[in-house]
């Protein structure tokens, strides 16, 4: 093979680099949480369409915001808040950029944008839409909207990794730990793929493992003994 085309196969072979969420937002560990309110923040990818909506079927109107990013192309992800938002006792939405994350509302990431959560007036959250480009190959990206949710939420935030192929929302999990968040992952035998919530448990940043099943149930509890407990 000539060296002409060996350079044409390696250009043919070259993949997109794989961004990690440095090159939407930096980390600020160590920095007080700005929010106060509770928050929940999951992502998921392969098969995760149907644990959504096994997971937000069995939780009730009276939740924190709750703010997910799937993995979907840009031309599903209304049609999917909405098929949700008609089977769900919450609100589920696609995310609209700027709007406040409201208790007992679900925003879905729209595919063409990463979802952030930045804080507004200390106290609660709203939805930042960055045009960036994909991390672990991904927009939306789990590890772009965990990132955030720790830099912002910290310890008032519940994380939760569900079924999906690859490590994308492994790192920004063990950000959300460190944070103080508490996190959640599905385990294998309910997974479609158990690639992130293994990843993310590999690498440390999870705190229970737990079948798709009993995961909204943990929720309502987690939830609760927070408010009882002031935080």
């Amino acid at each position: 093979m000539s060296q002409t085309n060996k350079t044409l196969d390696s250009k043919s072979m070259s993949v997109a680099p794989s961004h990690s969420a440095d090159v939407i937002l930096p980390r600020q560990p160590g920095r007080m949480a700005l929010g106060r309110q509770p928050l929940i923040a999951i992502g998921s990818s392969t098969g995760g369409t149907e644990a959504l909506r096994v997971l937000l079927t069995s939780l009730p109107a009276e939740m924190p915001p709750i703010v997910i990013t799937q993995h979907m192309p840009e031309m599903f992800t209304k049609s999917f808040a909405a098929r949700l938002d008609s089977l769900c006792k919450l609100t589920v939405k696609e995310a609209d950029d700027g709007e406040r994350l409201l208790p007992g509302t679900v925003y879905i990431a729209p595919g063409h944008s990463h979802l952030l959560v930045k804080s507004t007036n200390g106290i609660g959250y709203a939805v930042c839409l960055h045009q960036g480009p994909p991390v672990n190959r991904h927009k939306p990206s789990v590890d772009v909207l965990f990132r955030s949710a720790a830099n912002v939420a910290g310890k008032h935030c519940i994380g939760v990794i569900l079924t999906g192929m690859g490590r994308d929302g492994a790192a920004g999990m063990l950000e959300l730990k460190e944070a103080g968040a508490l996190n959640i992952a599905q385990d294998e035998a309910s997974c479609v793929v158990f690639g992130m919530p293994k990843e993310a448990i590999a690498m440390g940043g999870v705190h229970e493992v737990l079948p798709l099943q009993g995961i909204a149930s943990r929720l309502m509890a987690l939830c609760a003994n927070r408010q009882g407990t002031g935080g």
